[in-house]
């Protein structure tokens, strides 16, 4: 038996796999929505009748998690909070101990502490569990355009790819089993934290008179022109640059880090005159020299001030 929950089991290649989904909400649903129109045999699962009504008439209907993964190849894990995971996984009829040819995927977004206890539960039965956060919402998954980042060993993933064909437009494997929802948890980082300097942004906007719709129409222009919040994430990691560094790069650092810190204050002192706070402003242009990679350079001109 592998220590690694990932590192057994998967779908042979060109098999046409049965798919299983416990869980009917908003992705889970969608999810099985993609697998029935990629035309994969579906299993589907649910305590509200009413969400598995909607598959009734293309896909077996479980009565329990157990039932699932008895009847299915890769199971789906689409619940929505840690106690529900542990309870369609290890519950009375629950589906691991019933799975032992069956390859898991918990697309739910959980904590770290669930991640490890269903990891060392899963080992300990030999069954095979793969990590996946996934990223686009109920539209994307119903219409097979989910964001996938799978934690495990690749070749089982690799293993998946019906299900990831089915129902997503991107899959990476992030890592092993863990790491498929801690990047989940970092990307919803920049969407929540995005959703705050937007949240500030209109404050300022608003104080200034300005319409809100109109702020929107040119941020989504110059954001399709510009980039978004990935357009620093470029490096292998986030530490500081060094004197060994290529100095082209480090000097356009540099200067996109001075035009921060002053486009920064003015919006901080624009702020004073309105008397409006911007908190996430402060703290940004007090961690300019962070974001750039140039925290710590010894010749002075790293702050851009």
């Amino acid at each position: 038996m592998s220590a690694d929950p990932a590192a057994s089991g998967g779908v042979p290649e060109g098999a046409r796999p049965t798919v299983g989904v416990i869980g009917l909400g908003a992705i889970g649903d969608g999810v099985a929505t993609s697998v029935h129109a990629a035309g994969l045999p579906l299993v589907v699962c649910d305590v509200r009748t009413e969400a598995t009504d909607r598959h009734a008439d293309h896909a077996i209907v479980a009565a329990s998690p157990a039932d699932v993964a008895r009847a299915a190849d890769i199971v789906v894990v689409a619940v929505v909070n840690d106690d529900q995971v542990h309870a369609v996984l290890s519950g009375p009829d629950g589906a691991f101990a019933a799975g032992s040819d069956t390859t898991f995927v918990v697309v739910s977004t959980i904590t770290t502490t669930c991640v490890r206890a269903i990891g060392a539960e899963a080992a300990s039965l030999g069954v095979a569990v793969v990590d996946c956060g996934v990223s686009g919402g109920p539209t994307a998954a119903a219409t097979g355009q989910l964001v996938c980042m799978a934690g495990g060993d690749p070749a089982v993933v690799a293993g998946l790819s019906p299900l990831f064909d089915a129902m997503g437009s991107l899959t990476v494997t992030m890592g092993p089993f863990g790491t498929g929802l801690a990047a989940k948890l970092a990307r919803n980082l920049v969407t929540y934290g995005s959703w705050l300097a937007a949240y500030e942004a209109q404050v300022l906007a608003e104080a200034a008179g300005i319409e809100l719709a109109k702020l929107s129409q040119v941020i989504k222009a110059s954001d399709a022109l510009i980039g978004g919040a990935s357009t620093l994430m470029f490096r292998t990691t986030v530490a500081p640059f060094t004197a060994a560094d290529d100095t082209g790069l480090v000097g356009a650092m540099r200067a996109g880090a001075s035009l921060a810190h002053k486009d920064l204050q003015a919006a901080l002192a624009m702020g004073s005159d309105l008397d409006v706070a911007l908190p996430l402003a402060a703290m940004t242009e007090d961690r300019c020299d962070d974001i750039f990679g140039l925290r710590g350079l010894s010749d002075g001109t790293e702050d851009g001030r």
